[in-house]
């Protein structure tokens, strides 16, 4: 960031006494809460977590600075876990998205895929999108397409993995016809998640290395 982009100490100092006053308005709420599902707690912890965001970023624009915790989004937050303490099976739920920024590329390497196995048309493999990319995730692992995304012609978006705790294994077949219907994010027992959004607004001729987004701290 630019000198002249930077925050000013004064306005640094005055969202530092901002989220002073959001804890105070905080604890005041949770002390006077009416029940579990209090909105004025729910109220006063999303303005005290915009305060300590826009806190954060200005420290850091203008100090290269960061304090030493993270105040997690109540949107984004997984509600209070369910299910049992002991699992007897669990189920791995994973999302990736990508944007598909490079057809000819993606269509270049399912034409080379078809060239190499006996009873695919090369052509019919490398004539659409739609085909090119059932050619390709069927030939490579979920796990390869994400390390070599970039070979393919794609660019990754958001991605989350649910670990979810079951009382019994499913029955073979079982939720084929459906496979994400019964996810249900009350029996989660951990989630990983990777978005741009968790990004350091890090100097272009910084060397430090963004770290990786942690496990959803409530559980």
């Amino acid at each position: 960031m630019s000198d002249a982009a930077q925050p000013t100490a004064a306005e640094v100092r005055t969202a530092a006494e901002a989220v002073k006053a959001a804890l105070d308005r905080h604890l005041a709420a949770v002390e006077r809460r009416s029940g579990e599902d209090d909105p004025a707690v729910y109220e006063a912890f999303n303005e005290l977590a915009v305060a300590a965001e826009e806190y954060d970023e200005l420290l850091y624009d203008r100090y290269d600075e960061v304090t030493p915790f993270e105040i997690p989004s109540g949107d984004d937050s997984l509600p209070p876990y369910t299910g049992p303490e002991e699992p007897n099976a669990l189920s791995v739920l994973i999302r990736r998205d990508y944007a598909v920024v490079e057809p000819q590329r993606l269509l270049a390497q399912a034409g080379r895929v078809a060239d190499l196995e006996t009873g695919t048309d090369p052509d019919s493999a490398g004539g659409s999108v739609h085909a090119a990319l059932g050619v390709l995730f069927g030939e490579f692992e979920p796990d390869e397409i994400a390390s070599r995304h970039k070979e393919f012609g794609l660019e990754e978006g958001d991605s989350t993995l649910w670990v979810a705790a079951a009382d019994e294994p499913a029955e073979p077949g079982e939720w084929l016809e459906a496979p994400f219907d019964q996810a249900d994010p009350q029996r989660v027992v951990c989630r990983f998640d990777v978005s741009s959004v968790f990004d350091d607004e890090l100097d272009p001729d910084d060397d430090t290395v963004a770290e990786e987004p942690l496990e959803d701290a409530d559980h």
